[in-house]
């Protein structure tokens, strides 16, 4: 029942929707992947990816069309991002597995903790 279409189709709307609002839904697609539908985690890396590209992707469009969007400040992030980004990818190829999941983990945890105790500046 969990791997139907229509499950799919409402897992899909509901992370692309928070994707959309920045809440990080490829993070939690990938948990979806990997715990729920047994998904090794190489492979939900990969569909995490092109989930991400086209929710991104919109959002920003959106942003920009609002004009909530600074191309020049957004910009150097963009590119330092990729790079970052392939540095990782080709550094996670080469670690254990069972490490990288661990890691990915920390992060979620340190994600999560960061966003229950954030208090906004007063300007």
């Amino acid at each position: 029942m969990l791997n139907s279409w229509s499950v799919a189709l409402a897992v899909a709307t509901a992370l692309g929707f928070l994707a959309g609002l920045g809440v990080g839904g490829g993070s939690l697609l990938v948990l979806w992947l990997t715990l729920v539908l047994g998904m090794p985690h190489p492979q939900a890396r990969i569909y995490n990816l092109l989930f991400f590209i086209p929710s991104a992707v919109i959002a920003s469009l959106f942003r920009w069309h609002s004009g909530n969007l600074n191309l020049k400040k957004v910009l150097p992030g963009v590119l330092t991002g990729c790079l970052g980004a392939a540095a990782a990818s080709l550094l996670g190829q080469s670690m254990d597995i069972s490490l990288l999941k661990k890691l990915f983990g920390v992060l979620l945890l340190a994600t999560g903790l960061r966003e229950l105790c954030y208090k906004p500046k007063n300007k």
